[in-house]
């Protein structure tokens, strides 16, 4: 059995992903089950998971993730960028063109804007007087 590391990241999130080949499918985030972690949130587990569907492999590996930093969207989302990288060094070459295709391999480098001086958000102002 082979192991694979990597790492993805979304807005303030990490997850780090362990991929062991010849698995039988289990995938645990943080130590329980990906549904459990991801509050059986239908959009959170589909774009963990779409590496994985996209290459028809979801129950050739075995897949351990730790994953803080941010919220469930945003660690589901450097979910699927880690696996997608893992996925990489294990699939051949014509199957990382279909990733890159598909926008898994870019990091999303969107993060939130800092606070400026004189407002009250990063681009909240107070209101107007002209008078």
């Amino acid at each position: 059995m082979s192991t694979f590391l990597s790492v993805g990241r979304r807005k303030s999130s990490i997850a780090q992903i362990r991929l062991i080949g010849g698995g039988s499918g289990k995938i645990s985030v943080n130590g329980k089950i990906i549904e459990e972690y991801f509050q059986f949130i239908p959009s959170h587990l589909d774009s963990a998971l779409q590496p994985l569907k996209v290459l028809g492999s979801e129950n050739s590996f075995d897949i351990f993730i730790k994953a803080n930093g941010g919220g469930l969207a945003g660690q589901a989302q450097a979910v699927k960028l880690g696996i997608a990288r893992a996925l990489c060094t294990v699939v051949p070459e014509n199957q990382q063109r279909l990733l890159r295709s598909l926008d898994l391999l870019t990091r999303d480098s969107r993060i939130k804007e800092r606070r400026m001086f004189g407002l009250k958000k990063a681009r909240k102002a107070s209101q107007f007087s002209k008078r």
